[in-house]
């Protein structure tokens, strides 16, 4: 991934996460792109697996492990340091997941993102606060069981892709445990847009979602083929691309009934997402046209 043929792996090969976590697919694929020149910083959630506990860490790169609120102003602290320094090479990273950013983080990953830090925010979507037990966030998707909607979500998740678009940062995109050669080139054009760079990781979770370990990357692979979940990039906030083109859609229904989290939802909800993603799809056609 960095041009040689012998790559040293920047994450141990022993973590504590859950059999078949999405998120350390995710992370391994993320930093191993950007090389020992990186510093990561991790707010409370799955993540913190490799940040370690005590004096001990899972990762060969230095790292921080903030507040769960503060990821984005962080990473701007310690790139504004970097600079002061003259380390302009030095990649900062943030790893968060969707509660600490699309619900707890926004306020201060938008402050960020006004500002054009040159960070590179990622945050792995295993859609609920998994890590304190599988509490709804605003990136549970409709009709999904937690334990605090344990007949099914009754509201639609947050675009976050538009929120982060609306503030016209250089890269954002989309990207899928199940395409990893995708998440690759999304990397490094994160690490060399220039500002600030955002990605949203589809990391599916096992234990919230319930379903067999071994079946992670085969549900985020369904994830994309249903049209749930889009691969595409917006430069600048306006220009649209799909990365990845779906020819043959599955129905929604095949994705969601792989999952015991939707065991509640009604055949009324499945119809209705069914035409929610059909319509965001369409959207996201005009925009890459237009």
């Amino acid at each position: 991934m960095q041009g040689s043929s012998q790559v040293l792996d920047m994450v141990s090969p022993g973590v504590s996460a859950c059999h078949g976590c999405g998120l350390e697919i995710a992370f391994r694929t993320v930093v191993n792109v950007l090389g020992p020149r990186t510093i990561v910083v991790i707010p409370p959630g799955c993540s913190a697996m490799f940040s370690g506990v005590g004096g001990e860490t899972c990762v060969r790169i230095p790292g921080y492990q903030c507040n769960l609120e503060n990821t984005a102003a962080t990473l701007s602290g310690i790139r504004a340091g970097l600079d002061m320094q003259g380390k302009h090479d030095v990649n900062v990273l943030g790893c968060a997941g969707d509660g600490a950013t699309i619900d707890i983080g926004l306020q201060s990953l938008s402050g960020a993102m006004e500002r054009g830090d040159r960070i590179i925010y990622v945050c792995y979507d295993n859609e609920a606060y998994q890590n304190t037990g599988n509490q709804a966030s605003g990136s549970t998707p409709l009709g999904a069981s937690t334990t605090t909607t344990p007949g099914g979500k009754p509201t639609y998740r947050k675009d976050m892709m538009q929120i982060v678009a609306a503030h016209h940062i250089p890269y954002a995109a989309t990207c899928s445990i199940s395409h990893l050669e995708d998440m690759v080139k999304k990397v490094e054009k994160a690490r060399d847009c220039g500002g600030t760079a955002y990605l949203q990781l589809l990391g599916p979770c096992p234990t919230g979602w319930f379903f067999d370990s071994d079946q992670s990357v085969k549900i985020a692979r369904l994830a994309v083929q249903s049209l749930v979940w889009p691969l595409y990039e917006v430069t600048n906030g306006t220009e649209y691309r799909l990365t990845h083109k779906v020819s043959k859609p599955i129905p929604v229904g095949d994705y969601l009934k792989s999952q015991g989290r939707f065991s509640k939802i009604t055949e009324e909800q499945v119809a209705f997402v069914q035409q929610r993603v059909e319509n965001d799809y369409a959207a996201l056609l005009k925009r890459v046209e237009g």
